[in-house]
């Protein structure tokens, strides 16, 4: 069988691990697994979106409104943008798709971060394009834009904050670059910017500021972190029309579920939850900070839900890991990043106590 030759050099995205291989593999009471990997609302979602979604089961056999109207007028009074500008995914990630697809052939480039979302990268190869990157990990737009005069990419991805890493670039240093790239289309991702607009307003970048400012660039943000609804996946795009109207006509119909839709309306309507979850998020996260500092681990000063240790290389951060998944424990090995680091999700108090616990034991009998 034939295969496109673009699939022969891209690596499979691999997902956080689930409890239920933990389950499996481990012989773990599923109770006592803490899962700490994927960068989920560990506060679940707001109730009052579990109630609405309750009043639409009966719902499932029916299409939802592929107008996405009641989600777009939300989205559009929340950041002061018409319906016209907004595009709704399964996920942030297939916007990122349809933006691929749209513009990339195996005559283009890409410029990102060394280390980033690993679906920029494998978007970008599915199309055949050549992937740029920078050499630092962390994001240094002085060095993005000596390689766009250099490269003249096509698209370019910037991740505040970025993930896996957890650091964020201040709103005014981003739009300093975009006032100087003005050709290809830039990719500004904003999936944990609630978190980031509640620690430092200066990393908030808003979508109305970029796409008021800016014709070239797209916003993207989600459902799945602050709102608390990953199981559900729902993404959104905010651009000039242009863009839009070009996403849209590689958009499929019915691209998310009515439980899906009616869940993301009512999620919008609950501030309250997200400001509430990413408060507390802030307050765990000090714990993580100063466990930290104590053991002497090297910490990424974070701005989403997440936080990364980086050890020395006398310390295997896959060893770390696999230790502790055999406790229950689900972290986030960054081995195949080419970082010797752990990602972990900010739990509640109670799985973070538990974190602390099976940590301690791991780095005791290291």
């Amino acid at each position: 069988m034939r295969f496109n030759k673009e699939l022969k050099n891209i690596k499979i995205y691999e997902a956080g691990k689930p409890i239920e291989l933990v389950v499996r593999e481990f012989g773990i009471d599923e109770k006592d697994i803490v899962k700490l990997a994927s960068n989920e609302n560990p506060y679940g979602t707001s109730p009052k979106v579990v109630e609405a979604v309750k009043l639409v089961v009966d719902k499932m056999s029916l299409y939802p409104d592929d107008s996405m109207f009641e989600l777009k007028k939300g989205l559009s009074n929340k950041f002061k943008v018409k319906s016209e500008n907004i595009i709704i995914g399964a996920g942030s990630d297939q916007i990122l798709e349809f933006a691929c697809r749209a513009v990339l052939n195996d005559n283009t480039k890409v410029l990102m971060n060394k280390i980033t979302f690993a679906m920029y990268e494998i978007y970008a190869l599915q199309q055949g394009a050549k992937v740029l990157k920078t050499r630092c990990y962390r994001h240094d737009l002085d060095e993005f834009y000596d390689i766009y005069k250099k490269a003249s990419p096509d698209i370019v991805f910037i991740c505040s904050p970025n993930n896996p890493t957890g650091d964020a670039l201040g709103k005014e240093y981003i739009y300093t670059f975009l006032e100087k790239v003005k050709e290809p289309l830039v990719i500004v991702d904003g999936a944990y910017m609630e978190y980031a607009g509640y620690k430092d307003e200066k990393k908030r970048v808003e979508p109305k500021d970029l796409i008021d400012k800016f014709e070239n660039v797209l916003y993207l943000g989600t459902f799945s972190k602050a709102y608390g609804l990953g199981g559900l996946r729902v993404g959104y795009g905010i651009a000039n029309e242009e863009i839009i109207k070009n996403l849209y006509k590689l958009r499929p119909p019915f691209n998310i579920t009515t439980l899906s839709l009616k869940a993301a309306v009512e999620a919008l309507k609950d501030e309250d939850f997200v400001n509430d979850s990413v408060k507390r998020n802030f307050t765990q996260m000090e714990r993580y900070v100063n466990f930290a500092i104590q053991r002497g681990f090297e910490y990424i000063d974070s701005y989403t839900n997440f936080i990364t240790y980086i050890f020395p290389k006398e310390v295997s951060s896959k060893e770390l890991s696999n230790r502790l998944l055999q406790r229950g424990i689900i972290v986030r090995d960054l081995t195949g990043y080419g970082m010797n680091a752990l990602r972990i999700t900010i739990g509640t108090k109670e799985q973070n106590d538990k974190f602390f616990e099976k940590f301690k034991e791991v780095l005791n009998g290291y």
